[in-house]
């Protein structure tokens, strides 16, 4: 499976932005999928996941309430809404997919290249 995410660019404090991570080369319906963001010189830092069989979401405790998780299997696309965005979330933004929902990177054996999210205050 491969991974694309996409969606991401420049936005101000406050603004919204939703980000895709589209599957090619087979289905995401048997994965769990998570998304990740890094930013120069920190480790990647867990988002968002969500389960694949009925959906089950989970946002990392600061983010949850604000971004939100969501997939399509018929589109074989999982989005991440994001919402009140403040300059903190600026970072690169990865897809991956894996077989469990869980918050660890290492769980997840296929990773998309990543989009720029950029938060101006």
């Amino acid at each position: 499976v491969q991974l694309q995410a996409s969606g991401g660019g420049l936005v101000q404090a406050g603004g919204s932005l939703r980000i895709s991570c589209a599957a090619s080369g087979g289905t995401l319906s048997p994965y769990a999928v998570g998304w990740f963001r890094q930013v120069p010189g920190k480790e990647r830092e867990f988002v968002a996941a969500i389960g694949w069989s009925i959906g089950a979401t989970y946002v990392e405790d600061s983010m949850k309430d604000r971004f939100t998780i969501s997939r399509d299997n018929a589109q074989n696309t999982v989005y991440l809404q994001m919402n009140s965005l403040k300059p903190e979330d600026t970072a690169v933004y990865y897809c991956a997919a894996g077989p469990l929902r869980t918050v660890d990177p290492d769980d997840y054996e296929f990773w998309g290249q990543g989009t720029l999210v950029t938060v101006s205050s």
